[in-house]
């Protein structure tokens, strides 16, 4: 699996993989800002399907995960993994003081990842997705630029 920054010939397949999903996000204007990363996973480089991609923005000393996708097929077969582990990497070279992210409450295979990874739960955010009304659980992890971990 190969990990990548989206380039404006992405935008079409990761567009293809939200509308399959029901995500709503506009990749080319996200890949206009400045402060937005922006990753795809796919089986190798030249592959123009997305298996996965991954959104966080970057204010001040901390990234925030916006967004989180993989396609369905490739569910639980270590992309969403090497998608977040790519985003800490990015964090860790922007010299990021924390991760924040917010993740339904109902998304335990998604929570069982991030937690694995180190993130721990900080707070709820009732009825934060207005599709649902359902609750968000805020997560961060805490990066040492210093020491490096």
């Amino acid at each position: 699996m190969i990990i990548e920054p989206v380039t404006p010939g992405d935008c079409d397949g990761v567009a293809a993989l939200c509308e399959l999903t029901g995500t709503e996000l506009d990749p080319a204007a996200e890949l206009a800002k400045g402060y937005a990363s922006i990753l795809v996973a796919r089986e190798e480089s030249a592959s123009p399907e997305p298996l996965g991609f991954a959104l966080a923005w970057t204010a001040a000393d901390e990234l925030h995960v916006i967004q989180l996708l993989t396609h369905p097929a490739y569910r639980r077969k270590g992309v969403g993994r090497g998608l977040m582990n790519a985003l800490l990497e990015c964090g860790r070279r922007r010299q990021a003081r924390r991760i924040l992210l917010e993740v339904r409450r109902s998304n335990r295979a998604a929570i069982a990842l991030y937690q694995s990874l180190g993130f721990r739960s900080f707070g709820v955010r009732r009825r934060y997705y207005a599709d649902t009304d359902e609750d968000a659980v805020e997560m961060v992890l805490s990066l040492d630029t210093e020491l490096g971990v």
